[in-house]
Parts: structure tokens; C-alpha cells; sequence
């Protein structure tokens, strides 16, 4: 063969691939338009309106439309007139709406069912249901909140209010003035102090204020702040000045000095101050709020300690001032507080539903609430307890959200049952293969079982309560014409973990012109926070994933170890130890799956994510680069130590030690390999976009080459459609080896100027 039949061939293998390339790009861009609104008769939850009816949203062709059930006969209407409500709200909003492409999700009756309420695009508006004008409703100013749990500030610092708070029987008020606790009569101009040692650096707290049912007592804590970490954005290019702005946000990361809060109480007759001793609750990292016994007798909160190895339910008694732990739950990892803690008091606490790790599952228990003791465990088996829905107290009954407990099945499937208080009669609720979402009328006759999985559209049916009679089936999504684009359902794919008996379960995502000839590079979805699992396990397009593959990728998402929904033994493997994100459990996954199937490379092996996932990503290529070979990272809490409190010392612990730099990005930048993009937004409000600075910074210092988008102006996020497009030209350089399309040729058409 001559060089110039080389060169030409050459130039033909080159012109074949940019072709394909092209197309490939063509069908990605298309993805959407191409897939969305083809599935049809698709059920959404359900809205119950009273005991008897209830609304829910189906899809269409290309759209949406809302169903009005009456649930004694399955009678079906429409709740209104689509076309005519999709004039109002165009006229008054000025947007353009068709009865099927409706601008909300969500509605509510107004006026006895003569009107709707909607919000569009964040307002909202009351359209009458006789001629269908819309108005705009104005709203009231928010009030500010009672207390809510958390721990450390985040945010705008909390609104300071000085608004009289009534006592249950409207006698008299109280109220915070200069840092102290004050009472008067009701309708009184006088004030009377009830506290005189509060100071501006220890003050008794506004929002934390509670009486006593009987009216006699207030409950309120002292609190002495911590440290105010702030943290300093400027806005380069803002929409309304040509000059950059700054702004602050109030942040404590891990490690900042918190809050300390301690109750007092006051017995406000005889004007009594009542200190409580804090043995029971040092170094906390956070209290709920105070609650009074309906007796008056006593008030409880919850205490978790710093570095939430330790949670109590403790009990003051007002008379004394003596406190006791009703509830005691100590352990050597981390209690998993942001996502497993429940309680229920019955009967005014005398006794407790509780939900503990305790035995290895996520479990309920029912406590003695005047001993502390348990009176026996409710919910048993290697299996999770994900939420409780109901507790009938009368019947001694509760309904519960369950998976993991039908052997050789999904354990990520979501199940409803019910149980005795005392561990007797389970029954379940639901059926299905599949993972469920159940919505009970009020008065808990009737419920709506809506199911669905990856490979199925959802399907939604009308139970009794009673005996799970099926009334009807309400709604059965068909994909047909979704499955005639070429489209296919993710494949899920299970193998061991690296304990060599627990099951890792994913999805694996093909493109629609998938060749099983062929074999094709890989890309990772990651996020492998703590707090939940991940891989999906509902129907949806999952179309981020599946326009990424159509540019040639096999795209998957799993969960590994360290991740929640699945025994204490199998989350604790995060405990101080985010760096590893369940690597070793994914990398066998990966080879399990190419093991079966030729058309699965592992020798290219993207993966990508944001915020956690934008640290396990780029912790790929540092812990793991001889099987990852590229990464985009967004927006990552590359260091725990820069990331929010709340979030990090749950799984890291308190205090600080070498734990958090072994599982720094930044700490460990020097070992890059491989091909990196970062990816962060300039105003990010969510993780600091410092800990993607420091990391740029440390990998500028150990001279490693890697790839940098800051997007002025863009919030917490892998960086909107800019972003994504990066992100899909990076794989294809990267692991596909080809260019991607030159966006900044300039291409005429007619009509142009200079044509």
C-alpha cells in the first residue's frame, strides 16, 4: 500500500468516526425531546381531599392531566376544566399554558371547592373554577420559626423577635427583653422580669420559649455562643452592576466551637428560677426543642452529644429540677440522627416507640416511659425499618415503611406493613415486586398503593385499609411508544461486596443504538453519601444518565458500602472513613459485570459527581487510579474539614484527628493520575467553593496537569447545561479518544451579514 492509499485511508477512518461522533452528539442533544412524554397513563402520589376523595396527576402524550376520584364507586372526572384553567393562568401570568401542559404540580381547593390554588414560578394564585380568572394572592410575612434541631449555624443568622408569646389558658405572656425572661398579665403595659443573669453572651433564646399546658411554668433555654464562622463570597458579574459584590453567610464547619444551650425553667407565680443540672447533656452538639408533659410535671428534650456517639431522651422535673435519661442510646460508630432517629409517646410518655440500630437493624422498640426500660422489641429481623407512617395508639397498632425483608428480592424496595405494638401480626400492605409509595385518606379506610421499578412504569390501586382488599387498579403506565425510540430500561446487576456476603446492587444504562459487538468505555455516576442509598429503584427516563450514553458510554450507578437502607455492619464501613465511598465493593461490581459481558471495558472507566459526589469522584483518581482513569468532579467537599458541620461530623466524628486528612482531597492531591475536570460555582452556598480552591492550589504545588471551570454566578450544582456539555466533551477526549465538536467555529447561513 503507497502512503498516499495510507493517507487517504487514514483521512476516510477519520472522516467515519467525526461522523459518528456527530451523530452521536445529535442524539444526545436530542435525548429529551426525543424520549420525554412518551409514556403514558404513568399515576403520580395522590392528594386525598377528605376521606372519601382524592386528586392525583397522570401523564399523557407529551403532558400531564389531573383525575378527581371518588373513592366509594372509582367514579373518575376531571377537577377541573384543563383548557379553560390553562387560558386563565396564561392571561394572568402572561405565559402560555395548553390543558396538558399546566405550569404546577400541585394544587389545593379554595373556597369550597370554588377555586384552586396554584403557584407558578413562585407565586400564587386562586383561579375561580366558575368563570377561571386568577388572581394573584398576597402573602403573609413568615413568622419566625420555633427551634428546630441541627446543630451549628447555616445560613442567615436566626431573626430576633421580642413578639408577646401566650399561655395556654390566654391569662398571661412572656417574652425575651434584654436577654431576659419576662411575664405579664395579659393585656397588662407592665412587665415584670423572671430572670435577671441574662447577658448578651448568655441570653436567654426568644424561639425557644414554652409554657406548660396548665399555664404555670416556662420552659426556655440559656444560650452561650459559639463561634460565628462566616464565610465571604463575591459575585464577579452581577445581572444589575457592572462591579463585583460581596455577600456573607454564617457557617461553622467541623470542629467550630457550638452553641451552648442548657434549659431553665421558671415557675412563674412565685417567680422561681429553676437551673438544671447538665451532667446528662455536656458537649452537646445539639438539643431539640423543649416539651412539656401534658401534666405539667415534666418536660422533656433530646441531647445529641458532640460527635454522635451518644443520644438521650431526657426528662426534667420541674418540682426538683432533677433530670433522668429516658432514653439512653450510646454507640461505638456514629447514631445515625439526620436519618433513623423516631420517637412517638403514648399516653402523655408513659410509654415510647423508639427506633434503634441497636441489634444491627434498623428496628423499633417500645419503652416503659416511667422506667426507661424496654418492654420489648416491635420490628425484628435482618432487615430495615425505613419510616413509620401511623400509630393507632387505640388499636395498639403502627403501619411502617420496610425493605430488605423478602429473601433473594431487591432489599432497596420500599414496603409498607403493620404491627402490633407488642411484635405480633405483621401484615404487609403492599405486594408488588417493586418499591411503593402508599398514601392513606384520613380517616385511614381507604389507601393508594403507587409502585413502580426501573424496568416498570407506575401503576397505582385502591386498597381497604382493613382486610387490603384491591377496590381497583387506578392507573397502569404504558412505555410502548417510549420502548419504540429504541430505549431501554436500566439493567440491574447485582455481586459481592468486598465481605464477600453482602449483595451490591446497581443499574447499568446503554445507549439506544446499543451494539453488543462493540465494546464500550465506562462511566460511573457517583454519590455515596451516608445518608441514604442511591442507585435508582423507581421508573423514571433517568435521562442525565442516558443522554451521557449516547455519546457511546455504558453509564451505571451503584451503591456500595458505607451507604444507608442496609445493616449497621454494612453503613458503618463510612464511620470516620468518607474517603473510601465503597470503592472496593464498586471496583468489584465493575468486574463482576465485565466478567458476563464483553462489551463492558474496564480499561476505560470514567466517573463523575456532585458536592459528596464531586469528592468521591476525584477520590477515584487518587485512591484507586489503576482502575478509574478520568473524573469530573463538582462542586466537592474535597476536604470534610471545609464542608458544614452537620454533615461531616456526623460520619467523621469529633473531635478532629488524622481521620479527616487521610480522607482529604486535598491533603492527598499529590497522588493524581489520570485525567480531572473541576467543576464549581463562584457562589455556591452549599459547600465552600474554598475546598475546590485549595484543592486547585494543592494540585498546582505538586505540578499536576487537571482541568478548571468556575462559573461566575452559579450556586451549588454540576453547572447547568455549560457544565454538562463540559463534562461530555471531557469523557469523550478522554476515554473515547475523540475531538468534540468545535463549538467556536462561527458557520453562516444565509442571510447573514456579509453573504
Amino acid at each position: 500500500m503507497t502512503p498516499r492509499m495510507i493517507s487517504a485511508l487514514a483521512a476516510i477512518t477519520l472522516s467515519s468516526i467525526a461522523s459518528a461522533q456527530t451523530a452521536d452528539y445529535a442524539r444526545a442533544e436530542n435525548a429529551r425531546s426525543r424520549l420525554e412524554g412518551l409514556v403514558v397513563g404513568a399515576p403520580e402520589t395522590p392528594t386525598w381531599i377528605d376521606s372519601t376523595r382524592f386528586w392525583y396527576r397522570k401523564s399523557v402524550l407529551r403532558g400531564n392531566e389531573f383525575v378527581l376520584v371518588d373513592a366509594n364507586t372509582l367514579e373518575k372526572r376531571p377537577p377541573f376544566d384543563h383548557a379553560r384553567l390553562a387560558s386563565g393562568l396564561s392571561s394572568a401570568t402572561k405565559g402560555r399554558y395548553t390543558a396538558i401542559t399546566l405550569p404546577f404540580n400541585t394544587f389545593t381547593f379554595a373556597d369550597s371547592a370554588r377555586a384552586i390554588e396554584v403557584t407558578v414560578d413562585s407565586t400564587r394564585l386562586r383561579c375561580k373554577l366558575s368563570d377561571y380568572t386568577c388572581s394573584r394572592l398576597q402573602r403573609d410575612p413568615p413568622r419566625p420559626s420555633p427551634r428546630q434541631p441541627g446543630g451549628g449555624l447555616y445560613g442567615a443568622p436566626p431573626a430576633w423577635d421580642e413578639r408577646p408569646i401566650s399561655s395556654p389558658d390566654s391569662s398571661h405572656e412572656a417574652t425575651i427583653q434584654n436577654f431576659n425572661v419576662f411575664v405579664r398579665q395579659a393585656g397588662a403595659s407592665t412587665w415584670t422580669p423572671l430572670s435577671f443573669d441574662g447577658v448578651d453572651a448568655d441570653a436567654y433564646e426568644w424561639r425557644t420559649l414554652v409554657w406548660s399546658p396548665d399555664s404555670k411554668w416556662i420552659a426556655v433555654y440559656r444560650v452561650k455562643p459559639g463561634f460565628r464562622r462566616e464565610i465571604h463570597y463575591v459575585q464577579s458579574s452581577p445581572e444589575d452592576q457592572i462591579q463585583p459584590k460581596h455577600s456573607t453567610r454564617l457557617y461553622n464547619k467541623p470542629g467550630d466551637v457550638l452553641d451552648e444551650e442548657r434549659p431553665v425553667l421558671f415557675e412563674v407565680a412565685t417567680k422561681r428560677q429553676v437551673n438544671v443540672d447538665p451532667a446528662l447533656f455536656p458537649n452537646a452538639y445539639d438539643v431539640t426543642r423543649l416539651e412539656w408533659r401534658k401534666d405539667s410535671r415534666t418536660a422533656t428534650f433530646e441531647y445529641n452529644q458532640r460527635g454522635h456517639q451518644a443520644y438521650r431522651i431526657i426528662e426534667i422535673d420541674a418540682a426538683t429540677a432533677k433530670t433522668r435519661a429516658v432514653i439512653n442510646e450510646e454507640v461505638p460508630t456514629f447514631f445515625s440522627y439526620s436519618g433513623k432517629r423516631y420517637r412517638y409517646d403514648v399516653a402523655d410518655g408513659k410509654e415510647i416507640i423508639w427506633m434503634s440500630e441497636r441489634d444491627g437493624w434498623n428496628h423499633l422498640y417500645l419503652y416503659d416511659g416511667v422506667t426507661g426500660r424496654v418492654k420489648n422489641q416491635i420490628t425484628k429481623g435482618n432487615w430495615v425499618v425505613r419510616g413509620v407512617e401511623h400509630v393507632d395508639t387505640a388499636a395498639r397498632r403502627i403501619t411502617f415503611r420496610a425493605s430488605g425483608m423478602s429473601a433473594g428480592k431487591d432489599p432497596y424496595f420500599v414496603h409498607v406493613y403493620r404491627i402490633n405494638f407488642d411484635g405480633s401480626g405483621l401484615t404487609p400492605l403492599t405486594e408488588a415486586d417493586a418499591t411503593h409509595n402508599v398514601v392513606f385518606s384520613p380517616d385511614r379506610k381507604f389507601y393508594v398503593d403507587t409502585y413502580s421499578r426501573v424496568d416498570l412504569p407506575p401503576i397505582s390501586e385502591l386498597h381497604l385499609t382493613s382486610d387490603r382488599k384491591l377496590i381497583g387498579q387506578l392507573e397502569k403506565g404504558d412505555m410502548s411508544a417510549l420502548l419504540a425510540t429504541g430505549w431501554r430500561p436500566p439493567t440491574v446487576f447485582t455481586s459481592l461486596a468486598r465481605d464477600g456476603k453482602s449483595d451490591i446492587w446497581g443499574v447499568i444504562i446503554k445507549p439506544t443504538n446499543f451494539d453488543s459487538t462493540r465494546k464500550y468505555p465506562i462511566i460511573e455516576n457517583i454519590y455515596a453519601g451516608p445518608h441514604d442509598s442511591f442507585a435508582p429503584k423507581s421508573f423514571g427516563l433517568q435521562l442525565a444518565m442516558q443522554t451521557q450514553a449516547e455519546l457511546g458510554f455504558i453509564v451505571v450507578q451503584v451503591d456500595g458500602m458505607g451507604t444507608s437502607n442496609r445493616s449497621k455492619a454494612f453503613h458503618d464501613v463510612a464511620w470516620k472513613n468518607l474517603g473510601d465511598a465503597g470503592f472496593p465493593d464498586r471496583i468489584l461490581w465493575h468486574r463482576a459485570i465485565a466478567a458476563k459481558h464483553s462489551w463492558y471495558d474496564t480499561s476505560r472507566v470514567g466517573i463523575y459527581g456532585t458536592s459528596a459526589g464531586g469528592q468521591n469522584s476525584m477520590g477515584a483518581l487518587l485512591f484507586h487510579p489503576d482502575f478509574y482513569k478520568a473524573a469530573v468532579s463538582a462542586v466537592g467537599c474535597h476536604d470534610n474539614r471545609m464542608d458544614k458541620i452537620w454533615w461531616n461530623e456526623q460520619w467523621m466524628g469529633y473531635p478532629l484527628g488524622d481521620h479527616y486528612s487521610k480522607a482529604s482531597n486535598v491533603d492527598n492531591a499529590w497522588r493524581l493520575q489520570g485525567k480531572l475536570l473541576l467543576v464549581v460555582g463562584e457562589m455556591d452556598q452549599n459547600v465552600d467553593p474554598a475546598s475546590t480552591m485549595q484543592v486547585v492550589n494543592a494540585l498546582i504545588k505538586a505540578n499536576k496537569t487537571f482541568d478548571l471551570l468556575v462559573i461566575p454566578g452559579a450556586g451549588h450544582g454540576p453547572g447547568g447545561a455549560y457544565g454538562e456539555r463540559k463534562r461530555f466533551d471531557f469523557f469523550v477526549h478522554t476515554l473515547l479518544g475523540a475531538e468534540p465538536p468545535d463549538r467556536n467555529r462561527v458557520t453562516t447561513v444565509k442571510g447573514d451579514a456579509g453573504q
